[in-house]
């Protein structure tokens, strides 16, 4: 993938591989997982952008954006209606065809690539905001998720990681869900180092679109921070 093809400059009818050579980049095992609960239900968010990221992103200049776990593509199609080049990663081949109807529908083009984040072979320090909202991103020894957040930010550029509050610290579901085994924005703030300008960390309360699942979260966890060089 070249620059100018992250660069959101295309539209295509279906969302695009992570790899050029066609399929899923990532874990199987995860892609089935996240396909399985968006099949359930016909419209898994509400399809309005998160709260976060329109507070956050306001003040900013649009430039080229990384949508992480971009689900049905609501927070994409925003971004680029309000100008940005957008490119969209999501494990979810059921959520990205939604995401890239989505978009479609309004007329905007945003580039997809179905891909886990640390396998999606990203031009490094290439966007002006990455954002990720709410991310699901398995926790690895080597931090590898962490340091793919970070690596794919420009000089510059901003990284927004949002998620909610309180699930860090809980013990693991009767469901499966361990909050252990997710990176959480602590994790990302503890691997910043002089080149980074730490702009919010803190704990408020989640502007939340109506519906959609998730909903009854009520604060979030919002770490922002800049780039320097």
């Amino acid at each position: 993938m070249t620059d100018n093809d992250a660069a959101g400059s295309q539209m295509p009818d279906t969302p695009a591989p992570a790899d050029g050579h066609g399929g899923y980049a990532g874990d199987p095992t995860v892609r089935a997982e996240w396909d399985s609960r968006y099949a359930d239900r016909q419209q898994l968010w509400s399809g309005e952008p998160n709260g976060a990221l329109v507070a956050e992103v306001a003040g900013l200049t649009p430039g080229r954006a990384l949508d992480v776990g971009c689900g049905e593509g609501a927070d994409a199609v925003w971004l680029a209606r309000g100008g940005w080049d957008v490119t969209a990663i999501e494990v979810s081949g059921i959520a990205l065809e939604r995401a890239a109807q989505h978009a479609r529908d309004a007329g905007l083009a945003v580039r997809w690539l179905h891909a886990e984040l640390t396998e999606a072979a990203l031009p490094p320090a290439s966007f002006d905001l990455v954002s990720a909202q709410y991310p699901a991103l398995l926790r690895t020894p080597d931090a590898a998720a962490e340091r793919a957040l970070l690596a794919a930010v420009a000089p510059g550029g901003v990284l927004l990681l949002v998620h909610h509050a309180g699930m860090d610290t809980q013990q693991a579901h009767e469901n499966g869900f361990d909050p252990a085994d997710y990176v959480w924005p602590s994790m990302v703030a503890a691997l910043l180092d002089d080149d980074w300008q730490v702009e919010v960390d803190e704990q408020r309360p989640r502007v939340a679109p109506g519906g959609g699942a998730g909903a009854h979260h009520t604060d979030d966890l919002v770490l922002r921070v800049r780039r320097l060089r």
